[in-house]
């Protein structure tokens, strides 16, 4: 599929196949493009917990996820997290492949820009988490499937659930697989007079 149709084809869709299973290939084909997505120094906060077990995907859904039923009949339920203190955690792997003078320059502003700013660590970590999602939700996509991002879960619940580290911070879920319904008409989107500005509000 062509990039602006996945863009504009890309719906939350609610209703999925319940028997239907990706191949191994298929999967890591979506969460390798999910972390293409850029972020911030390279740092590439993102964590993706696969729920596969089916007791602990029902008890997401009925305890605390609000009944929906994408939670256990889509092929694929992800949790997107990010590691909010992955700035310091060997920050040379990052750049391994660039060139020495380039990777000695980036590593060495990763502290600087993030020591003492817990805001920044923090926003830096959910932008990641929002840029790898869209890649995922448009590789889904392109591949044929649908997906539904959700952030309606009980997040304190879930997150002891998948055992988030305590230096990590969580996002929304993405439930991915075979639509079984339609979406609803788009509800309508801003007009770009609107929300587009030339160099100041």
């Amino acid at each position: 599929m062509e990039t602006f149709e996945a863009i504009h084809a890309r719906r939350s869709i609610k209703a999925f196949d319940p028997e239907h299973r990706f191949t191994e290939e298929e999967e890591k084909r979506l969460l390798f493009a999910a972390i293409q997505a850029p972020t911030s120094f390279n740092i590439q906060h993102w964590r993706f917990v696969v729920v596969r077990d089916p007791a602990l995907r029902q008890r997401i859904r009925t305890e605390f996820g609000n009944d929906q039923a994408q939670m256990t009949d889509a092929s694929l339920l992800v949790v997107v997290a990010a590691d909010v203190m992955a700035w310091r955690k060997e920050p040379a792997r990052y750049w391994k492949n660039a060139p020495d003078e380039v990777a000695e320059l980036l590593t060495n502003w990763i502290a600087p820009f993030h020591e003492g700013r817990e805001w920044l660590q923090r926003d830096e970590a959910q932008r990641s988490i929002g840029m790898a999602m869209q890649n995922l939700m448009l590789a889904a996509k392109a591949m044929g499937y649908d997906s539904c991002p959700m952030i309606g879960f009980d997040i304190e619940q879930v997150a002891e659930l998948i055992k988030l580290p305590e230096d990590h911070v969580m996002g929304p879920m993405v439930a991915i697989g075979k639509g079984t319904k339609e979406p609803w008409p788009k509800p309508g989107q801003l007009t770009l007079d609107e929300v587009v500005f030339e160099d100041t509000f």
